[in-house]
């Protein structure tokens, strides 16, 4: 993000008038600092109230402007992690369609949100309020972006991780699987550096096992997968005995069905990311130039 201005905002007592003060202002800068720009930011006329009121009132105004500022913060770093999951560089932040250096200089008091007939506590308590409701938005919004991110995170850990988790169903093919009111076929994960004992062991883990039927599918850094057909009475017998030499049985079905159902799921699930992400930035772009505008007021 490009690096943003830095500007200080002056108030000055009124002895003769404004533009004469003015006026004064730019001659004593003009002397003693080279091509410095100035801007005059026009404030109306505002109900003040009681010395006392506005001394309470300055105390609050030091809170809610750290509140609204911590806002703002909220907003631009979402900006900020969301353009980066894109690689997209950040676009320029704005105020009511206009970057904020020129909103800033431009300033104008806008009567129809904040009338100035109003007592100053009401205009300060009003912004506190849509600030607030801006930041329980974004705390909505990051949260449906977030858990859809964490379905898809869950769903690649259990496509990327080991044998020992991982989801086997992209591994497995029809023909790899024998079912029958007899025989069934189980799903072995092998330690790599067992594999010679599974090989040499698994015909006689158990009694009904069908011989050489044993095929490894595949293999990663820490396992193999093997599949291994017998007679379903002893499945059980098999699994348990399997495990006490450190061989792990996985639970699998293969059902086309529900393959093809994950399969829409995790498509279904990486639309809606899309989805929530833009929808959420084009948010939080409008979002900051509001709570700006909240500041600036």
């Amino acid at each position: 993000m490009a690096a943003t201005s830095r500007y200080w905002i002056v108030s000055l007592p009124v002895h003769a008038s404004a533009t004469t003060v003015w006026n004064r202002l730019r001659e004593s800068i003009s002397k003693h600092s080279f091509d410095t720009p100035l801007y005059r930011f026009n404030v109306p006329d505002l109900r003040v109230g009681t010395l006392d009121s506005l001394l309470a009132l300055s105390d609050d105004l030091a809170k809610s402007n750290a509140f609204i500022e911590g806002v703002t913060h909220k907003i631009r770093r979402q900006i900020e992690d969301l353009e980066k999951v894109s690689g997209v560089q950040v676009g320029s932040l704005t105020v009511d369609g206009v970057p904020v250096d020129s909103y800033l200089t431009r300033f104008v008091w806008d009567e129809g949100k904040y009338p100035t007939m109003s007592p100053l506590r009401e205009i300060v308590d009003s912004i506190h309020v849509q600030v607030a409701k801006i930041e329980d938005d974004l705390k909505i919004r990051v949260a449906e972006y977030s858990n859809i991110r964490s379905q898809l995170n869950a769903i690649n850990r259990k496509q990327s991780g080991s044998l020992a988790v991982r989801d086997l169903s992209n591994l497995v093919n029809p023909e790899d699987i024998v079912t029958s009111e007899h025989l069934v076929t189980l799903l072995a994960i092998v330690p790599k550096y067992s594999q010679k004992d599974w090989l040499s062991s698994y015909e006689t883990l158990t009694s009904y096992v069908v011989p050489r039927s044993t095929k490894k599918l595949h293999e990663d850094n820490e396992y193999a997968l093997y599949t291994v057909t017998l007679f379903q009475k002893v499945a059980d017998n098999f699994r348990n005995n399997a495990r006490e030499k450190g061989f792990q049985i996985r639970e699998f079905e293969y059902s086309p069905e529900a393959q093809e159902s994950r399969k829409q799921e995790f498509e279904k699930l990486l639309q809606d990311q899309d989805s929530k992400r833009s929808s959420l930035l084009q948010w939080c772009y409008a979002s900051y130039g509001e709570v700006e505008f909240h500041i600036l007021v």
